[in-house]
């Protein structure tokens, strides 16, 4: 599929002029037939203008410029708090991958282009785009945010701050790169060892956190001199389209960023081409594995950020009343569309009554809301498709003979919007469907165990390995616990990513690591020069 051009008034590289200037001089290079230019204020429902966006459904960003798409299929893009239409984008074709493709590869072989330049004029460049990035952040977080219904508070804390504070880090990893290290042989002469880009990228994104999961592969893959293709999921594609404009404004080479969204069969495409060095992927655990297939085909490197079904294990001695904030984020963040969320409770049966009675009064105490609304808590799923998914499970969660104790519904009101109320189940075995396949959405489910060994071995009977929590006010203890945990990471007493160490699951969770120096190591190939 393919991407919108979303444009603010005055875009970069461009003659500065008012929005129905720019609407009417866009309006001139729409083809009979095509769907016509866009403007867009995002406002909440106290009406407070958080983005304000003019969107050209037509072009695409490639080679550093705004290019006509070669596609004649379009995508409807939604509000997930209404359902009302916010703008229409192409979706990409073969064609508008070849030439993204192309340009990337014209990019980083260019004599003198990107890949060849000094890590301290890569970093440079890269702190340009983190500040273009942070100028643009209001209306990027308010972008996600009306596409797939992160709660603006979130986004903002999130969309709006990570692509730049990664920028930032890893121009710091670029600028004290060492590529090539002298070694001593064995068991004679010497080794020059050097690391190189691993040349062009293509980056395949999810719609739950769009600019932040870019970002965990643009930066490291800046800093090490490579190109990338970006395609987004057709669900959020708003966002993207600042990026590109960031990238116009920060002078980031042409080519070396290219953006052309869209759906399966056009990630499919991207993977498989033939000009591409490397995959990175973030999706469903089904996508993975196809990806995983098509690469393994073609014994092309590639890194896979899968799905989760994350524990948290609440220790005879947590104290959650003093946590409530930090279960709430680690458990219900966006409104639990997070592959890394503790939604599965595993909890002492000496306490178990007093946790489902916490968990069911947190539940029921967020603040269910539009999207764009900063007093919102818990806001809609991303789609109507996505909702029917998490109310199937909740039917199924039910059949299975687990109870709730909150939610489990639509929320009361006027049916706008793809909203399903916080929701918790109580005995639930650990090998039912809902402990054991991902929903992303508000849903908890809440399991007792007797000993720490049961409940270890409860949190790792799971096809899944990407996260899970330790609740406990002995830290010392909980480490010791999250020792034990089959995971790629793991948090005591909350859950937060840290953006300078490796973040990566296990099992069905994916392959390889994004974030820190080990991140940005997952771009970089190795050359080994023998000297007598």
């Amino acid at each position: 599929m393919a991407h919108p051009q979303i444009r603010r008034a005055g875009p970069p590289r461009r003659k500065t002029i008012t929005v129905s200037g720019l609407r009417t001089a866009l309006s001139t290079l729409v083809p009979a037939g095509h769907p016509p230019i866009e403007h867009h204020v995002l406002s909440g429902s106290h009406g407070t203008p958080w983005g304000e966006f003019t969107m050209d459904p037509n072009h695409l960003f490639i080679g550093g410029r705004w290019v006509h798409t070669s596609s004649d299929r379009f995508i409807d893009v939604a509000s997930a708090s209404t359902g009302d239409h916010l703008g229409t984008v192409p979706d990409g074709s073969p064609d508008d991958i070849d030439r993204a493709v192309g340009a990337a590869r014209a990019a980083f072989d260019a004599p003198a282009g990107w890949s060849s330049w000094g890590p301290e004029h890569r970093a440079a460049a890269m702190i340009h785009l983190a500040d273009a990035l942070e100028a643009r952040k209001g209306a990027t977080s308010a972008a996600v945010s009306a596409q797939n219904g992160m709660p603006i508070t979130v986004a903002r804390s999130f969309e709006g701050v990570v692509p730049s504070a990664l920028l930032r880090y890893y121009a710091g990893l670029a600028d004290g790169m060492t590529s090539e290290e002298l070694r001593t042989g064995l068991p004679r002469g010497t080794t020059l060892v050097r690391r190189e880009p691993v040349g062009v990228v293509a980056a395949i994104m999810t719609w739950n956190f769009p600019q932040t999961i870019a970002f965990f592969k643009v930066a490291p893959a800046l800093a090490a001199g490579c190109a990338l293709v970006l395609k987004p999921a057709p669900e959020t594609v708003l966002d993207s389209v600042l990026l590109a404009e960031a990238v116009e404004e920060a002078g980031i080479p042409d080519g070396v960023i290219n953006i052309v969204p869209g759906g399966r069969d056009t990630g499919a495409y991207l993977v498989s081409h033939p000009d591409i060095d490397k995959v990175s992927f973030t999706g469903s655990t089904r996508a993975g594995r196809q990806v995983a297939a098509a690469c393994a085909e073609l014994l092309r490197p590639v890194t896979l950020e899968l799905g989760g079904k994350s524990a948290a294990v609440v220790l005879d001695d947590a104290d959650l009343s003093a946590n409530a904030e930090q279960f709430f984020m680690a458990s219900l963040l966006n409104n639990g569309q997070t592959c890394y969320a503790s939604t599965r409770i595993l909890a002492p049966r000496s306490r178990y009554l007093e946790v489902v009675e916490f968990c069911t009064a947190m539940a029921r105490a967020a603040v269910v809301g539009d999207a764009l609304d900063p007093d919102a808590q818990i806001g809609p799923l991303v789609s109507q498709r996505q909702r029917e998914r998490v109310l199937g499970y909740i039917k199924t969660g039910l059949n299975e003979g687990a109870q709730l104790t909150t939610g489990g519904r639509r929320p009361p009101g006027p049916d706008r919007g793809w909203f399903v109320e916080p929701t918790v189940f109580t005995d639930v075995e650990n090998s039912s469907t809902i402990a054991q396949e991902e929903i992303f959405g508000p849903v908890l489910t809440i399991t007792p165990y007797d000993g720490e060994d049961e409940a270890v071995r409860l949190a790792n009977e799971s096809a899944y390995g990407l996260a899970g929590t330790v609740w406990t006010t002995d830290l010392d203890h909980g480490a010791q616990v999250a020792r034990r945990l089959r995971t790629g990471t793991v948090g005591l007493n909350g859950y937060l990513p840290d953006l300078t160490s490796p973040y990566g699951g296990r099992k069905a969770s994916g392959l390889g690591t994004e974030l820190g120096p080990e991140g940005l190591h997952a771009y970089q190939q190795l050359q080994s020069i023998y000297h007598p």
